[in-house]
Formats: structure tokens, C-alpha cells, sequence
């Protein structure tokens, strides 16, 4: 069991920064002035995304702006810069140990959301995503890439960024923010920090020694610390420093305190729940998945009146090869990845398609999916349509013209795909497992399955293709799938919940 508080963890190591780096004298969060919230990702979909992090973190501070001063902090890749609007450099930060300088640019949205990008081209300045290169393989410096942007975090919640400016709080992302909350607790710097998980399984892992590049104290390598299995855990660090987790769903906080969910880390995350320390918050999904307005849907279309589904239907059978059917179009909008059980839908494809049903499918990730994919589709001509990459357009018209989207995930920590999927009226074929529990009322909103088989997936499937032959089931189910509520608003109102419980427990 892990006892210790971030704090009190933290005021046993020595300090790292510079002695004008520590501050006590900060304002309390209770006070009536706006207080000043800085949101820190590696990813935002108005500029790069390579998942559903960056859809959040593009739609959750503009809804936590009702009640907050909230920014943005991300690493300016390539793909930022030449996206992004006018932009200020208005501090510069300098190197600590192995992490070198780099620039604090400030800029702002077409809405007016604050983004603060850190300026080091040496780190960000390359082709590929935030985390990989164009073959696929990690940055051999992912972690100081990434240590670049949790002291940078750091700094400006310290008072060291944009003189006008400073955080009264951080929302950390991920293992790529996480070693923010640890640079603060070894400074002795009581600023409370959350820590969002989105996916448990991604932990950013490095070699132990790495620990002094990254400003990290020997006396931090220890089960009460960074240390996981004789390796570095940013995700780790994340997790034992910040005031508060919370990750993705309610089902998700409870099955990552499991072994078979917790990814070497339950025990630890058992102790924060039993702390209260643990909170799951389901997502939300923006405003513009709205299949009335829509811009890229063929024909919009309503709960009331779902006629156009038609039309976007006939778009996404000409688009990936099929024929034109009466029958059921079941779409996988996806990361081709073992996680997903892409598996289990190539498998259950052979029965679709005897039933009259076709497929259509986007998305990348594992070679050895792409290639049995474009298998399937040779096997199955217009059955089966496989496009290899993302492209948002046709995703939304998958998501509006299929009956069904099929989400085997084995687990899944939110989803959002389900979610898009019932605004538009197509019913979720998915595991009973994290955030598809919580979004997916089976045989009322979609349909839900037990255990991550193929027999059991079969049985949803068959579940599903029966509603389809029953007209007046198919439109009830529709109509209820499309009046989900979905939005934003629940969801931030919780985390203002978790952001007063973290701050009022820093404070005390």
C-alpha cells in the first residue's frame, strides 16, 4: 500500500530548481476572483490529434471557460506552428539538466481559448505525430520531450512564463504531463494538480538511467515514487504526486484498481480510490456532431426524421467500393490495434455479409490488421470496403449513413466513437467494458456483450440484425440513441467538483 501524499513525498526531496523558484505565497483558490486553470496535452485537435485526447482536450477547456480562467499548454510540433494563428514568444525557459531551453509562445483561437506553445525546434520541430515517427517508432527522446513539457508546466504554475499569468491549478493528461505534479512536489510547491488518464495502458516507460537528464532525484526511484519494474513510469510519477485522478469513466476508475485492468499499477490506484482520491468523469462529445448541421454529411437528417441516413449511406457505399443494398451497413471507424478487437470483427465479417449485411472500414495502426483487412475487402468485393488512414469527412458519413459501428475494444477507457455513432443514429455493437458500459443502454441505445469473444460477439451481432428486420425496433432504438445527452456541461461540472476537493486538500 501507498500511504504518503504528494506533499508529504515531496518535501523530502531535495530541491531541483533554482531557489527563486519557490513560492508560497499563493492566492487561494477559494477567493472570488476568476481563478486560473492551465490544461496541459500533447495533443489538441484545432491544431494535431492522434486520438481522442486531442478531441478533448480541444472541447473540455472551452466548457470549463464557464467557470474558469483556463489555457492551453502544448508542444509546438511542426504541424502547430504552421496552424496556428498570430503568436507572441513572451518567455523564455531556460535548461535544467539534460532538458534544454526552449521558447513560450502565446497565442489564441478563432474563440478566444489561450494557448501557450513551447518553441524548441530540436524536440518538436519533426515529421510524424506527437509520439512517433512516419514508420511508426517512438522518438528515442520521447522522454525529454515530454519532461520538456511538464517542467515547462511546472514553471508557469510557479510564476515563470507569462508575467501576467500564472496557474492556480493544472490539469495534467496523460504520462506525457506527467511528470509536471513531481516537479512541483520536489520544489515543496503546494499547487494542486489532476491528473486525467485516458489510456492506462500508454505509460511512457524509460531506462532508469535517464532519471538525472530529467531533474529526477535518486531518492524518487523507489515504489513511493517513479520507479515501476526497475524502469521510469511518467505515468507513474502522474499518478503518486498529483492531488487528484481522474480518468474516463466511471466503469474504466473501477476496473483499473483490478489487475487485469490496472496494467501493474491497480494497487497504487486502489489506494487513491480508497483515499477519494479516484474519480471517473465520462466524456462528452462537442456540438458539432450534430447530424442537422452538420457540413460534411451528404444529407442532414434528425431523430425525428431520419430519411437522409439514406443519402449518407449511398455516399459511403460509393466511397468504399460497395454495392448499392437494401441490407445493413455496419461501419469500424478505429485504431486497427489488438485493444480494439479488431480481431473479432474480421472474424464476425464472414456472417455479416451471408446475412446481406456490408462493411465499411477506416482507420490505421497494427500492419498485421492492414493487411488482413485489404484481404477481407479482396475476399468480399463490394461486401467489404477498407480505406487505410483518416479522413474526418468520410468518418462522419460512416458514422451517418451505417446502421451499425461495430467496438469489439477489449477494454476501452471511454470511447467516443459510440458516442458519435448514436448522435448520428447508428447503433454501437460493443463490449460491456469501461465507457461503453456507461454510455450504451443494451437493446435501448445499442447493444452490449459480456465477455471479448467472438461467440459472445456474434450473439450482439445477431441481436443487431434482428432489430434491423423490425422496422418499427430499429426506429425507437434510433431515435433513443440520437436523444443521448451527450454534451459537455454534465462532464465539467464534475470536474469543478474534483478541482475544488484537489484544491481545498493542497490548501489545507
Amino acid at each position: 500500500m501507498l500511504e504518503s501524499s504528494c506533499l508529504e513525498a515531496g518535501a523530502a526531496f531535495p530541491t531541483v530548481a533554482r531557489a527563486e523558484m519557490q513560492d508560497t505565497s499563493r492566492p487561494s483558490f477559494s477567493a472570488k476572483r476568476r481563478q486560473s486553470i492551465l490544461f496541459v496535452t500533447s495533443e489538441i485537435a484545432d491544431y494535431i490529434k492522434a486520438g481522442g485526447l486531442g478531441e478533448v482536450s480541444a472541447a473540455l477547456p472551452r466548457e470549463l471557460r464557464r467557470y474558469y480562467d483556463v489555457r492551453v499548454l502544448i508542444p509546438g510540433y511542426r504541424q502547430v506552428l504552421s496552424q496556428i494563428g498570430p503568436m507572441e514568444e513572451i518567455a523564455r525557459l531556460p535548461a535544467s539538466f539534460g532538458i534544454p531551453a526552449c521558447g513560450l509562445g502565446r497565442s489564441t483561437t478563432h474563440d478566444g481559448l489561450t494557448v501557450y506553445v513551447l518553441l524548441c525546434p530540436e524536440l518538436y520541430d519533426r515529421d510524424g505525430s506527437p509520439y512517433v515517427d512516419r514508420f511508426g517508432v517512438d522518438w528515442s527522446d520521447n522522454d525529454i520531450r515530454f519532461a520538456r513539457l511538464g517542467l515547462a508546466a511546472a514553471d508557469i504554475a510557479c510564476g515563470h512564463g507569462d508575467d501576467l499569468w500564472r496557474a492556480d491549478l493544472l490539469h495534467l493528461n496523460d504520462w506525457p504531463s506527467g511528470l509536471a505534479s513531481a516537479y512541483l512536489a520536489w520544489r515543496g510547491q503546494p499547487v494542486p494538480t489532476i491528473l486525467t488518464i485516458h489510456n492506462l495502458a500508454y505509460q511512457g516507460i524509460f531506462d532508469r538511467n535517464r532519471l538525472s537528464l530529467l531533474g529526477i532525484p535518486d531518492s524518487a526511484f523507489q515504489i513511493n515514487g517513479v520507479e515501476f519494474h526497475e524502469k521510469l513510469s511518467f505515468l507513474k510519477a502522474g499518478i503518486y504526486y498529483s492531488s487528484h485522478i481522474t480518468t474516463v469513466s466511471s466503469t474504466y476508475a473501477r476496473e483499473i484498481t483490478r489487475p487485469e485492468y490496472g496494467c501493474g499499477l491497480d494497487g497504487l490506484l486502489r489506494t487513491r480510490a480508497e483515499q477519494g482520491r479516484l474519480d471517473g468523469i465520462i466524456n462528452g462529445i462537442d456540438e458539432s456532431w450534430d447530424p442537422t448541421t452538420d457540413p460534411y454529411l451528404v444529407s442532414p437528417f434528425s431523430a425525428k426524421n431520419c430519411r437522409g441516413k439514406r443519402a449518407n449511406a449511398d455516399n459511403v457505399r460509393k466511397n468504399f467500393g460497395l454495392a448499392l443494398s437494401k441490407g445493413p451497413l455496419f461501419a469500424v471507424v478505429s485504431r486497427l490495434v489488438h485493444q480494439k478487437g479488431v480481431d473479432l470483427a474480421i472474424s464476425a465479417a464472414e456472417t455479416i455479409v451471408s446475412q446481406g449485411g456490408q462493411i465499411a472500414v477506416i482507420g490505421q495502426g497494427e500492419p498485421r490488421f492492414e493487411a488482413e483487412l485489404q484481404v477481407l475487402a479482396n475476399r468480399y468485393p463490394g461486401s467489404v470496403g477498407v480505406k487505410i488512414g483518416y479522413d474526418e469527412g468520410a468518418a462522419r458519413r460512416m458514422y451517418a449513413g451505417s446502421d451499425f459501428l461495430l467496438m469489439p475494444s477489449r477494454f476501452e477507457p471511454c470511447g467516443l466513437s459510440q458516442m458519435y455513432a448514436q448522435r448520428f443514429g447508428s447503433l454501437p455493437i460493443a463490449h460491456r467494458t469501461g465507457g461503453l458500459a456507461d454510455t450504451i443502454e443494451d437493446g435501448v441505445n445499442g447493444f452490449l456483450f459480456g465477455e471479448p469473444s467472438l461467440n459472445r460477439f456474434m450473439d450482439a451481432i445477431r441481436r443487431g440484425l434482428d432489430t434491423f428486420n423490425s422496422r418499427s425496433r430499429l426506429t425507437a432504438m434510433r431515435k433513443a440513441a440520437m436523444s443521448r445527452p451527450q454534451g459537455w456541461g454534465r462532464s465539467a461540472s464534475r470536474y469543478q467538483e474534483v478541482y475544488e476537493r484537489a484544491c481545498r486538500t493542497a490548501l489545507a
